[in-house]
């Protein structure tokens, strides 16, 4: 924890309008969407519905779609602060992403979503498109034939690929095997047009977006041009003050919505940002 604290405060002293999430200021609850009316009930009939099984995701610590859940309340607030920031700078996209493997940032990515679905006046759409080593849909337990893989390949449409997971408001949109030649897919003018048709479809959805860790491929990188913020997830023992240090200073500055620091050796509080 030691390291990490040094880490953030090293590049916070180099960076003005850094923000750690955190330790962010009081501020007056903002308007979830332009409308502020709650969106109500979807009938996904052109979208696949996949019914999740629950000890599958409690064996894989997702917890936010259940609101009585102790652990849920700490991505709620999470998303309280996410939803905030994005509103003040009319931000639609998050990037969730880690210094190395082995982070927990999808499993932020997944109960960061399933949070923000809860909130009345949203939609959120969560996508992996951490091409190399795809986890969403296995943390999930989704199966399904046509996904990511399909839609790269000109074999399914955009409408094909979404999943429904059960849940209101919400749509994942799963890669189901690693692809080839990742980096130059995300570079892609497909991959462009994919992320340009889930922006302007609704006013109210939350794209987010599961990346690969920065340091790990140039895949990252390649993609963040195109997202509004970053989340960034650090897990304590994973990453080296190095690493967590060059993956920060390859964010940019006034794109932080904040960092996530997941206490990954505490069983009671495996998340505390």
């Amino acid at each position: 924890m030691e390291k990490i604290k040094a880490a953030l405060a090293k590049v916070k002293s180099k960076k003005t309008g850094f923000n750690t999430g955190g330790n962010a200021s009081k501020r007056t609850i903002v308007k979830t969407n332009k409308t502020n009316r709650d969106i109500g009930e979807i009938n996904y009939t052109n979208t696949t519905v996949v019914k999740l099984d629950a000890a599958h995701l409690e064996k894989n610590r997702i917890v936010s779609h259940l609101s009585h859940n102790a652990n849920a309340g700490i991505f709620d607030s999470l998303r309280t602060q996410i939803l905030q920031k994005m509103e003040e700078n009319n931000w639609q996209t998050i990037a969730v992403v880690s210094p190395t493997p082995e982070s927990g940032k999808t499993l932020v990515s997944i109960n960061l979503a399933m949070s923000i679905a809860r909130q009345p006046q949203k939609t959120v759409v969560l996508a992996d498109f951490d091409l190399r080593k795809p986890k969403v849909a296995e943390y999930l337990g989704i199966a399904v034939e046509k996904s990511i893989n399909e839609y790269l390949e000109n074999k399914a449409t955009l409408e094909e690929v979404l999943v429904n997971p059960s849940i209101q408001r919400m749509v994942v949109l799963p890669t189901m095997r690693p692809v080839h030649g990742a980096a130059e897919k995300l570079s892609s003018s497909k991959v462009a047009e994919l992320i340009a048709e889930l922006k302007e479809r609704y006013e109210s959805r939350v794209i987010v977006f599961d990346l690969p860790p920065i340091l790990s491929a140039d895949d990252a990188m390649i993609l963040l041009p195109q997202v509004d913020c970053v989340l960034m997830v650090i897990a304590n023992g994973v990453s080296t003050q190095t690493e967590i240090e060059d993956s920060l200073h390859l964010l940019p500055k006034d794109n932080v919505a904040g960092i996530i620091y997941n206490m990954a050796d505490s069983e009671s509080k495996p998340y505390y940002y």
